[in-house]
């Protein structure tokens, strides 16, 4: 992701949040430290919402997704 971080805004958080989070991010800037968390969170979201989706279908069902992807790949593949 890009973003330009040249313009800056001031929140306000509890001292005891900002001293947790001042320990985490160590020499990181704020504004490149809280986009790789919000990131990470983004992703793990994902990551649990597949894994809950998976766990509810069959293998069967899992191998047809997986085949249709693959056809659908193959077929609008840039030529």
């Amino acid at each position: 992701m890009v973003m330009n971080l040249g313009t800056y805004s001031t929140i306000s958080v509890p001292v005891e949040v900002k001293r947790v989070l001042e320990r985490v991010k160590g020499e990181e800037e704020w504004g490149k430290f809280l986009l790789s968390l919000y990131v990470e969170a983004k992703r793990l979201r994902s990551q649990r919402a597949f894994e809950q989706l998976a766990s509810t279908l069959a293998e069967e069902d899992l191998k047809a997704i997986l085949e249709s992807s693959r056809e659908l790949r193959e077929r609008f593949a840039l030529r």
